[in-house]
């Protein structure tokens, strides 16, 4: 499927035809459906008939061997967590975050690009056309990439590389460069209209949140994100009484509970709201909008207006720096100590 905020840029996929570069990144936040798009480029290369339209058919032999996930020229290269989550999300049983009693690997391993080269090395099973996904492209290390590189560098005649990543920095200069980079950003509230019309109002009250992301608050709303909203909206106002050591071990409890990880809410995501409700917290305090909190702007109101612009500048770029180790944090209760202490400290004349 392919949403209306993304219908522009597929039928310019479309219309490139056999001029489809041999590598494709696609960029943008999480939650606007690239996954989708790249899902639905590479079956139309591998469809012996597209529609009109440009998307598979659906019916001729190749697409058959896709809907059944057998397809040999289709190659999915993803973390190993997220594999396992889509197995749990098909059985209802493995925790998205383990596999086997051991926690699921969050990387992309040097050893599925070996497998990848070794696959390619083989002619193609049905046509010269193979396609190659990469989800998330960052999650390869730098070993990785490099070995992937190669493969960019002198790709097997007829295959396509269809990257797709929400954080492109953290990927290779010289991986950007052997890509033709696609670029998306949050769709306005014309792109979102049809969307707007058919989404729940408990998909409706997590956009913002989101990010403004729509399929972000979709997949928020179906993993209990009203909930967890509320609870951390609660928890932050009644932090004075609770304590901030206190309330990171509730907090570290919480994110250890089975809701939350096979939610796939832990710690990047936590931090993600704090870095966005400080964010509100600061653009109310230099007069500008809430941006992800519109139901809370009465709390966020009284904070600001009690909370200096400098100390709520500060907590955010702290804020930012605890962000970027949370998806492996030395010790989860000390890094959640560490944020709730400087927040606390932040909005200190907030309480006064």
């Amino acid at each position: 499927m392919i949403h209306a905020w993304l219908q522009p840029s597929w039928q310019r996929l479309v219309e490139l035809g056999e001029r489809l570069p041999h590598a494709l990144l696609f960029v943008g936040p999480p939650g606007l459906g690239k996954r989708e798009l790249a899902e639905a480029l590479a079956a139309r290369l591998l469809c012996d008939a597209p529609r009109p339209d440009g998307h598979a058919c659906d019916h001729c032999e190749p697409c058959q061997w896709r809907l059944t996930a057998n397809h040999p020229d289709l190659m999915r290269v993803v973390p190993e967590a997220d594999a396992v989550a889509a197995r749990a999300e098909g059985e209802g049983e493995l925790s998205p975050r383990e596999a086997g009693g051991k926690s699921a690997s969050e990387q992309i391993r040097i050893e599925q690009i070996r497998d990848l080269q070794a696959a390619l090395s083989i002619t193609g099973h049905h046509g010269a056309r193979r396609v190659v996904v990469i989800d998330p492209a960052e999650a390869m290390n730098p070993f990785t990439a490099n070995a992937l590189l190669k493969l960019l560098e002198e790709p097997p005649a007829g295959c396509v590389f269809l990257l797709v990543s929400s954080a492109p920095r953290r990927l290779l200069p010289t991986i950007r460069s052997r890509c033709q980079q696609w670029h998306f950003a949050r769709p306005d509230e014309a792109a979102l209209a049809h969307w707007w019309v058919h989404a729940d109002k408990e998909v409706k009250a997590l956009l913002a949140v989101g990010g403004g992301m729509p399929l972000a608050a979709e997949r928020l709303a179906r993993s209990g994100g009203a909930a967890m909203l509320a609870r951390f909206v609660r928890d932050l106002g009644g932090l004075e009484a609770t304590g901030a050591l206190r309330l990171a071990g509730q907090w570290e409890s919480w994110l250890k509970s089975k809701e939350a990880m096979a939610a796939g809410f832990g710690l990047p995501e936590l931090t993600d709201w704090m870095l966005r409700w400080v964010g509100d917290l600061a653009a109310l305090r230099m007069g500008g909008r809430v941006r992800f909190f519109p139901a809370q702007e009465g709390v966020l109101a009284a904070l600001a207006s009690h909370t200096s612009v400098a100390a709520a500048s500060a907590c955010y770029n702290e804020l930012l720096q605890i962000h970027k180790v949370s998806r492996h944090p030395l010790s989860l209760r000390l890094v959640l100590e560490d944020m709730l202490m400087r927040y606390a400290r932040a909005i200190a004349g907030a309480r006064g």
